[in-house]
């Protein structure tokens, strides 16, 4: 038994983000004027899917919108209590909601503030002068402190991915890849692939608006 959970478009997002965050992370530690430009293009891009992933939040396919798997506290915790008895969850568990979310914010927060950073010699975000220095100041520490941040989200998460696996001996990468979740009996829903391109697009003008053109 099993049921087509995660569609194609939450995947990319996923798989896209993955990736960008990882380019992110080196071009920002390795820094080098060529490495800045790269780290400000996926710095870019984090945002486009960041603001795509919250649009999909509200209009996406079943189990990508928040209101069917951000749960309150008592949820969580009585999730947390049964955690190696729990069932398979057809999309976000009540726990993995929480690093759902939190990952999602950090990451609006570190492309937000990076298009006010400064570092007065390598890289310079396209809205510093938009900001006083002070300003710019605040937003550069902010980046600098909520990158790890990020990477303490990250470990959680793939403690969590190792924890099921091992623990619970549920696979929750190949899900993830294929769509295709096993444990779990749902009927099919309508393909939203026009509906996700539409809201990308929107999310990548925004992006565009912001950068070139304010």
């Amino acid at each position: 038994m099993k049921s087509y959970v995660w569609d194609i478009s939450t995947r990319l997002f996923h798989w896209l983000l993955v990736m960008l965050v990882c380019v992110s992370m080196y071009t920002g530690f390795v820094g080098g004027f060529e490495e800045m430009d790269w780290h400000m293009y996926s710095g870019y891009g984090i945002l486009t899917l960041i603001l795509f992933r919250i649009a999909w939040g509200f209009f996406g396919s079943r189990h990508a919108r928040f209101v069917n798997f951000v749960r309150g506290p008592s949820a969580i915790i009585a999730y947390t209590q049964t955690l190696r008895t729990n069932p398979p969850s057809a999309g976000h568990s009540p726990l993995a909601a929480l690093s759902v979310i939190a990952l999602i914010l950090s990451l609006l927060v570190q492309a937000v503030t990076g298009l006010f950073v400064t570092d007065d010699i390598f890289i310079e975000g396209p809205l510093v002068d938009r900001v006083s220095s002070d300003t710019s100041s605040l937003m550069t520490t902010i980046h600098d402190v909520n990158r790890w941040i990020i990477i303490a989200l990250v470990v959680m998460h793939l403690a969590a991915i190792a924890f099921y696996r091992i623990v619970r001996g549920e696979n929750l990468v190949l899900p993830m890849l294929t769509g295709w979740k096993q444990g779990i009996d749902m009927p099919p829903e309508q393909n939203r692939i026009w509906i996700a391109l539409i809201l990308f697009l929107m999310a990548a003008g925004g992006v565009y608006y912001l950068v070139e053109v304010v």
